[in-house]
């Protein structure tokens, strides 16, 4: 059995319907049930992302979509980043986002980054480079702030 996480990058296209009904699956696990937030997660924006997926044992144990710069904010972004709660031990949110900053700097040739953080992980941010650039603001009712690096 494999201890570690192994990540994929892939756009839209190049994902199985496996592949995208579980980080769907995901997603919803975390963003409506876990936190108990009635909102459209599949929003129509998937098609324009380029996915970074963390497998572990080729279950979809992470996750993030990346944009290009324009599309959410001036800058380049990362969004729905999530970790399945059964590995959140795992520390795994850290590779999470630096292989998700890697790869925008690849697809997109940005360093600048702006993301929508939920509040209570300003410091998870912080520790990766980001600050603060905004006071908080609700999305979906759930506190968040503007965050950049770069």
């Amino acid at each position: 059995m494999n201890s570690t996480i192994q990540f994929k990058i892939k756009r839209f296209n190049e994902l199985s319907l496996q592949e995208l009904y579980n980080l769907l699956q995901l997603r919803s696990e975390v963003f409506v049930v876990e936190q108990n937030c009635v909102y459209q997660d599949i929003d129509g924006k998937d098609s324009k992302a380029i996915h970074v997926i963390g497998f572990y044992n080729d279950e979809i144990v992470a996750y993030t979509r990346i944009f290009d710069k324009g599309y959410y904010f001036d800058e380049a972004s990362i969004g729905r980043v999530v970790v399945s709660p059964k590995y959140r031990d795992k520390k795994w949110g850290y590779q999470l986002m630096e292989v998700s900053i890697s790869a925008v700097k690849e697809y997109f040739k940005e360093t600048k980054i702006t993301i929508s953080a939920q509040q209570y992980l300003t410091k998870f941010y912080q520790s990766l480079g980001f600050i603060q650039t905004s006071e908080m603001y609700l999305e979906d009712d759930i506190p968040h702030i503007q965050m950049k690096r770069g």
